[in-house]
């Protein structure tokens, strides 16, 4: 059903729209909680040390992108089971898919970490 809402209510009604989505995922996603408490965890570890500011950059949307890869897995998951709550293989092939990309955002995050605090790339001058 197509919203009727235009201009800033429908921007308002979007901004509720996500927080219900991510108060949800709190509830419900045990994965979701983890990553999200080790990106709060690492937000100080990005702004505190003397990475350049493109490194600080990379590595706040490496972490940004694993938040939003899981979101969108979630969602791929929830579909998933309300479409079909018995096995399917479509939907096995669906949440397996969902999960190589949190994979991805995560293995692109951790090799990023890597890269900063290894000292391969120089401090801020």
């Amino acid at each position: 059903m197509k919203s009727k809402k235009t201009g800033l209510a429908r921007i308002i009604a979007a901004g509720g729209y996500s927080m219900a989505g991510l108060k949800s995922a709190w509830r419900t996603e045990a994965a979701f909680r983890q990553e999200f408490i080790v990106y709060l965890l690492l937000l100080p570890a990005i702004i505190l040390p003397p990475f350049a500011p493109d490194v600080k950059m990379l590595l706040f949307l490496a972490n940004s992108l694993v938040l939003m890869v899981e979101l969108a897995n979630s969602a791929i998951e929830a579909i998933c089971d309300m479409v079909s709550p018995e096995f399917h293989p479509l939907a096995k092939k669906a949440k397996d898919i969902g999960s190589a990309a949190v994979f991805i955002a995560l293995s692109t995050a951790l090799a990023l970490w890597i890269f900063a605090v290894s000292g391969l790339v120089p401090p801020m001058r």
